[in-house]
């Protein structure tokens, strides 16, 4: 079960004119950025409350940033839910008719386990999963 809005994600041409852009925009400063490198991305995190702005940048032209921004240029890419257990979500939301992106969760920003849903079944809304990787 999804228990709450984890995070916005904005794909940008420019994480550093992007950063300042949102710094104005939100009066604080990102709390975090990241780059992950299976994704080919570079992160920048906002916290207002407890809204987050996940700011993406591309870092290769395969990456899936950068074909979203060539056809669709910069915009909303992605909202993700936390859930409480990703992998029990992933099987509940398969037997919906839902259809993931990658079958297993795999590591992404800001210390989460994630998966993707196809947007072809959620009205066209790219939907992370996101689950705290907890210390083991």
């Amino acid at each position: 079960m999804m228990t709450n809005v984890e995070h916005i994600g904005i794909a940008v041409k420019s994480l550093a004119v992007s950063n300042d852009l949102f710094t104005r925009l939100l009066g604080c400063n990102p709390y975090k950025s990241e780059a992950v490198a299976s994704e080919g991305v570079t992160t920048s995190f906002f916290k207002i409350n407890q809204t987050k702005i996940e700011l993406l940048e591309a870092t290769n032209p395969d990456s899936p940033i950068a074909k979203f921004l060539e056809k669709k240029g910069e915009g909303i890419h992605h909202i993700a839910f936390e859930v409480a257990d990703i992998y029990a979500e992933i099987e509940r939301l398969k037997g919906e008719g839902f259809t993931p992106l990658n079958e297993t969760p795999k590591r992404g920003a800001d210390n989460k386990l994630v998966c993707f849903l196809h947007p072809k079944e959620t009205n066209g809304v790219l939907v992370e999963l996101c689950q705290e990787i907890k210390p083991s």
